[in-house]
C-alpha cells in the first residue's frame, strides 16, 4: 500500500517538482495550494504524512496544523517553508509540527526526512515477500529484488505487482487493473498492461499469471 502525502505549497512549479519526485518513489502525493482545500483532504483521506508550507493562501501553516492538533489529528507534519528565523522554527514546533525543512532544501533531503517520520510512525518498512526463484517483492518500497540486487520495474509494473500480491488466486478484470494503475485523469492503455504482464512474467514465470481471456488476469499464488 503507497503512503498518502499531503503537500501544501502554493508555488505551483515547486509543489509538482516534489510531486513527481515523491510519486518517483512510490508515494502517492495530493496536492493542496491553499489552507482550505489542503483542510478538505484531510478530512476526506486517510492520510500517513503532511507537508505544508507556512506562508500559503486563505490561512498559514502554523495555523491550519495548530487547529488540526486541537481537533485531534496527529498525523506526522513537516513544514516546508523560506521562513528561516529561530523564532519561526520554535513556532512551527509548537503548532504541533514533527520536523522542519527550510527552503532551498535538496529533494533527497525531503525524501530523507519523510522518510525518517514515517519509519518512526509505522516502524521498519515491513518483510519481504517471498516469491520464489530467489525473488523478494517489498510491498511498502515497491521494490523486486532477485539475488539480493534490486530488479529495475517500472512504476506501474511494481504497483501491478503489489495488485496482485494483495489479490492472490483472484480475477483482477481489466478495469479493476486500470483503476488502480492509471489516475483518473490518465487514459488507461491494453497495450501497456499487456507489456508489464510480460515483463512480470519474465521475472515471475509464465504459469505465475494467468490470463483470463477478455476479462482480465489472475495471479497464482505458491
Amino acid at each position: 500500500m503507497q503512503r498518502k502525502i499531503l503537500l501544501m505549497e502554493d508555488d505551483l512549479q515547486l509543489s509538482d517538482t516534489i510531486k513527481q519526485f515523491l510519486e518517483h518513489h512510490q508515494y502517492h502525493v495530493l496536492p493542496a495550494y491553499d489552507a482550505h482545500h489542503a483542510r478538505d483532504i484531510v478530512y476526506e483521506t486517510d492520510l500517513d504524512l503532511l507537508l505544508l508550507d507556512i506562508k500559503v493562501p486563505k490561512q498559514s501553516g502554523f495555523d491550519l496544523l495548530a487547529q488540526l492538533r486541537e481537533e485531534g489529528n496527529d498525523t506526522p507534519a513537516i513544514f516546508i517553508t523560506s521562513l528561516h528565523g529561530v523564532e519561526d522554527v520554535s513556532r512551527g514546533f509548537d503548532a504541533g509540527c514533527d520536523d522542519y525543512i527550510r527552503k532551498p532544501f535538496a529533494l533527497k533531503e525531503l525524501l530523507v526526512r519523510v522518510e525518517s517520520q514515517l519509519k518512526k510512525r509505522y516502524g521498519s518498512r515491513e518483510e519481504a515477500v517471498n516469491l520464489g526463484k530467489a525473488l523478494l517483492f517489498y510491498p511498502k518500497e515497491f521494490r523486486l529484488t532477485h539475488e539480493g540486487k534490486t530488479v529495475p520495474l517500472k512504476g506501474k509494473e511494481a504497483k501491478l505487482l503489489s495488485l496482485f500480491l494483495e489479490h492472490p488466486n483472484q480475477l483482477l478484470t481489466y478495469e479493476t487493473i486500470f483503476a488502480s494503475l492509471w489516475d483518473y485523469d490518465d487514459s488507461p492503455s491494453a497495450g501497456s498492461l499487456r507489456t508489464y504482464i510480460k515483463t512480470l512474467r519474465s521475472y515471475l514465470g509464465k504459469n505465475r499469471i494467468e490470463t483470463v481471456k477478455n476479462i482480465g488476469y489472475r495471479f497464482v499464488s505458491q
